[in-house]
């Protein structure tokens, strides 16, 4: 089918709108028209193989055979028992509803499983109390969707652009369920760009998931990207998906392309894995950003602390509000193991491309969550490369947004390395807006930005390379660094005044202590005599008071609230010691720095710290490796503010401006 008649089916379906136009809002179109043509397509489908099912049905109905047979008289991954088809239903006016809903209810699990995730059996109901239900099947019922006439390629594209249109007149939801076309192009391009010489094997069998597949538009555009290298190639794709409709939609779209609808598993991808022990060469998601995962927190947890790195999430937890770093520790579960042969040549592993916002870059300070698990991708040396994309690319957020590209088999240039492509001002202005959408990509910024990503590491080398700019590699260590925890002496002079006589009587220790007034009384006559700065000499004053008062030698909790209340914090008093002689550090004066992983921690403290403290030391005890990706920083230029002068002349050309707009007002 050409392109002209692909339209003409596009268009013979999307006139179906028109018969729901004032019954349904225009957003909720496609709760009609999508399962209506899953319906249809399924309907043709089966036809040629209709009675032979009808036969198996009755032969094996009772036996346990009968799913297994079912399947095979029909030639699918699906059948249907009722004699009934979409033609017939509309021959009979008056029992359309009775006969569509016995017909829906004759299908194979599978099948009726997608149509109940469109709540179909609702929209059935809806339309038949409009009286717009009759007109609405023998609309479908005319409509020629036999696979001898619209392959399963075509229909998958037409089906493919009736979502697209979907998703774009409901601005509030697309977001939610889709991801831009020309964004998820220039992912998959990025994602299969360095295996276009493996992609064109003969007899290549490649497994794809997406494991927040929404309306399963990465999984198609992968699929496609694919089999148009290498059309003999075999490529299976899987998802899964927690939105009923939109794993309605998805489900039904690799049935409507003769795939199967089985591999697009429905639920929550941390807390039920439908893929669990399975691995895949590619793999690629677009998670809803900061969407919280305190629903599953129970099950991420338990799997976490009870298998470690034999699970998924050992590495760390994000923090409850921002799941994104689940949904890649879930993907790196999945890649598929590296094997290198007696040559030396490597078989297997895994790509993986996401879609984040810019918190996974650093949020969380050294020992979080979000580093530990930036610090095992890095020190594993599976990043290869981040992308940094417009904003205003995507329908229900204006935000930032970066592609992650990862692999467990990089090639021997990159090892040890990560690429930043700075990608953000690769976008052309929408004519009009959809949502929050006001750019996009185009498809020669997209074919730029594909040789730019294959061309990296030369392109960082050539400052002659009108996009050099734009490029940047690091060394993995380069993310790096030391939390280290600076100490300075606690240093204390002792006396007695008012305040500490009030803060002793408040001190919980004496608050039954039987000498407490004699205690206080004791030590009234110190108030007011020259403080102390060393604590063997205040110890004396202090023994001496007490004799005098008749108190005897004091309990260790009332002797160290004795000491608490009369010391004070003085930069000339006596440095204080612990037992055993280690100095004693003031919380007070703790500071903490952030060494380059790759700086000797004792030559930053003598360059940065003692020629302002010469008394500070670092406690090595205390420090944390943190790792950090601060993208923009890497790309930031530095833009000189304009002359005073220029400023000047402006403001003074505006106030000119506005005088004459008064002026124009009073007359």
């Amino acid at each position: 089918m050409d392109n002209s008649k692909h339209q003409e089916l596009v268009s013979f379906i999307w006139s179906v709108a028109d018969l729901l136009r004032g019954d349904y809002k225009q957003s909720e179109y496609g709760k009609v028209i999508l399962p209506f043509t899953v319906l249809r397509r399924l309907d043709c489908v089966l036809e040629p193989t209709k009675e032979a099912v009808r036969e198996a049905h009755e032969k094996w109905k009772d036996k346990p055979v009968h799913h297994r047979m079912l399947l095979k008289a029909a030639g699918q991954s699906f059948y249907n028992t009722s004699p009934l088809t979409l033609e017939r239903i509309a021959a009979d006016p008056s029992q359309v509803a009775k006969n569509l809903t016995t017909y829906i209810g004759s299908f194979s699990a599978n099948a009726a499983e997608v149509l109940e995730k469109y709540d179909f059996l609702n929209q059935i109901k809806r339309l038949d109390e409009a009286g717009l239900l009759y007109q609405v099947v023998g609309r479908f019922a005319e409509l020629d969707l036999h696979p001898d006439r619209v392959s399963n390629l075509q229909m998958g594209y037409a089906f493919e652009e009736l979502i697209r249109r979907f998703s774009e007149i409901s601005n509030e939801t697309a977001g939610e369920h889709f991801t831009p076309r020309e964004v998820i192009r220039l992912m998959v391009n990025l994602l299969l760009a360095p295996d276009e010489e493996r992609l064109s094997r003969p007899g290549i069998v490649r497994r794809v998931l997406d494991p927040a597949c929404g309306t399963g538009g990465m999984l198609t555009e992968a699929h496609d990207h694919i089999r148009a290298h290498n059309p003999q190639a075999n490529v299976e794709v899987f998802g899964q998906e927690l939105n009923a409709e939109s794993w309605a939609i998805c489900r039904s779209d690799l049935m409507i392309k003769g795939q199967d609808p089985e591999n697009i598993g429905f639920g929550n991808s941390f807390s039920h894995d439908r893929h669990y022990g399975k691995f895949f060469d590619y793999m690629l998601a677009n998670p809803p950003f900061g969407v919280e995962w305190k629903k599953v927190k129970a099950e991420v947890e338990d799997e976490h602390e009870r298998l470690g790195y034999s699970g998924r999430f050992g590495a760390g937890l994000p923090r409850i509000n921002d799941g994104s770093l689940l949904f890649l520790q879930h993907m790196i579960a999945k890649m598929k193991p590296v094997q290198t042969d007696a040559d030396g040549q490597t078989d297997g592993g895994s790509r993986i491309a996401i879609v984040f916002n810019g918190s996974p870059l650093f949020t969380g300070a050294a020992g979080s969550g979000e580093s530990n698990i930036r610090q095992w991708i890095l020190e594993n040396d599976w990043l290869e490369a981040i992308v940094a994309l417009p904003d205003q690319l995507f329908y229900n957020t204006g935000i930032s947004t970066y592609f992650w590209i990862l692999t467990n088999r990089k090639d021997a240039a990159h090892r040890g390395k990560v690429v930043l492509i700075d990608a953000r001002e690769h976008f052309v202005k929408m004519r009009k807006s959809l949502g929050e959408k006001r750019k996009e990509i185009s498809a020669e910024q997209i074919e730029e930005l594909t040789r730019l990503y294959a061309d990296a590491l030369a392109v960082a080398e050539d400052p002659e390379h009108p996009l050099h700019d734009k490029v940047k590699v690091f060394d993995n260590e380069d993310f790096g660094y030391q939390r280290i925890t600076v100490e300075r002496p606690l240093r204390l002079r002792f006396e007695v005044t008012e305040e500490a006589l009030d803060a002793l009587k408040a001190a919980k220790p004496l608050a039954k202590y039987d000498y407490r007034d004699q205690l206080i009384e004791a030590l009234r006559p110190l108030v007011g005599q020259e403080p102390c700065y060393a604590k063997a000499e205040f110890a004396n004053r202090l023994r001496g008071a007490l004799a005098e008062g008749g108190v005897p030698k004091p309990p260790a909790s009332v002797d160290k609230a004795i000491w608490a209340a009369v010391s004070v914090r003085d930069p000339k008093g006596e440095v204080q010691t612990k037992r055993g002689g280690a100095i004693e550090p003031d919380p007070e004066l703790r500071d903490y720095e952030n060494v380059p992983l790759k700086e000797d921690v004792d030559a930053y403290m003598e360059r940065e710290v003692l020629p302002h403290v010469p008394d500070a030391w670092v406690d090595h005890d205390k420090t944390k490796i943190g790792y950090e990706i601060p993208f923009t920083r890497y790309f930031y230029r530095y833009v000189p503010p304009r002359p005073l002068e220029e400023i000047d002349a402006e403001l003074d050309a505006l106030e000119t401006e506005v005088q004459d707009l008064l002026r124009k007002v009073k007359k």
